[in-house]
């Protein structure tokens, strides 16, 4: 609710402040994960599984019919408000609005990216973002979908160091591209991003830009160099890495949107020092889920 004691160039000023945001310095979330927007306050995702393999025809058909898999997301209230005093805009402080405002916009997008890498920095665990459609943790050594053509469990969940060698990246790195869709099927996702911990940057950049194998003086070619690309998240655990399948639609992390942050309410409050205080509530309705655990497989926590 908008109070009518707010003067308007003040309203006009947050609205466009806010909207006008700078985009903070922090790493975009779009290879991990995928924006959904929301048009209630919940909604059921269906997922119907891959198509059907073709089968030999031996006279009659034989009738295969999707896998069926639903998540229920809900959205959580988010909100961060500011103020300016009464004699701040008397003595044409009015930048001072204007700071608040954009730092206001800027923290929302911190915020959803910082949760992004975060929700899979916690993937082997349901505690703080949940579980994936099939009721495991996103990462997870038991991954079976129900009724799926396969009946050994997949695993998306390894501990192992990222060291300076590309034995461990390589034993990750194959073990993402025998995953199987529900039909029984490799998915032939291609893990090319490489996401870590500031603490391993180093080591990333080696693997995903060295030409050589920095693990050997034999100068032996390290086949991934110009393949991969990696992201640093301080999300992350020191020690944890991940490989994402980055240039498909679908992502590890759903972001679903039910309101965009946006200008909520603005009032004036004349018990507050400096002249009173004009407030300025922003609010958005969002949350961060797990989408299909094929996209994503951890190397170490």
């Amino acid at each position: 609710m908008i109070s009518g004691n707010v003067p308007q160039h003040l309203l006009v000023a947050a609205r466009t402040g806010f909207l006008t945001t700078a985009t903070p310095e922090v790493p975009a979330y779009d290879p991990i994960a995928a924006l959904l927007p929301m048009d209630a306050k919940s909604i059921d995702l269906v997922d119907l599984g891959a198509s059907p393999m073709p089968t030999q025809n031996k006279g009659k058909p034989q009738i295969k019919d999707f896998i069926e898999k639903t998540l229920t997301v809900k959205p959580l209230d988010w909100d961060i408000t500011v103020f300016i005093s009464h004699n701040a805009v008397q003595d044409d402080k009015t930048g001072e609005l204007d700071r608040k405002v954009r730092s206001a916009g800027e923290n929302f997008q911190l915020h959803i990216s910082n949760l992004a890498f975060k929700a899979l920095n916690d993937g082997d665990a349901t505690t703080n973002f949940g579980a994936c459609y099939d009721g495991l943790s996103f990462f997870n050594n038991s991954h079976i979908d129900k009724g799926a053509e396969y009946s050994t469990a997949q695993d998306n969940l390894y501990d192992v160091a990222l060291g300076t060698d590309l034995a461990n990246f390589e034993t990750v790195k194959v073990a993402a591209r025998k995953f199987r869709q529900d039909q029984g099927e490799f998915v032939g996702y291609n893990h090319n991003i490489l996401v870590v911990s500031p603490e391993l940057e180093r080591t990333a950049a080696q693997i995903t830009a060295n030409r050589e194998d920095f693990g050997t003086d034999k100068r032996a070619m390290n086949p991934y160099a110009g393949q991969m690309r990696y992201l640093v998240s301080s999300q992350f655990d020191s020690t944890a890495w991940a490989l994402v399948a980055g240039d498909i639609s679908v992502k590890p992390i759903i972001i679903a949107m039910r309101e965009e942050p946006n200008l909520q309410s603005a009032w004036f409050d004349p018990e507050m020092p400096d002249g009173g205080r004009y407030y300025f509530k922003f609010y958005a309705r969002y949350n961060h889920f797990y989408g299909d655990w094929r996209t994503a497989i951890l190397g170490k926590t």
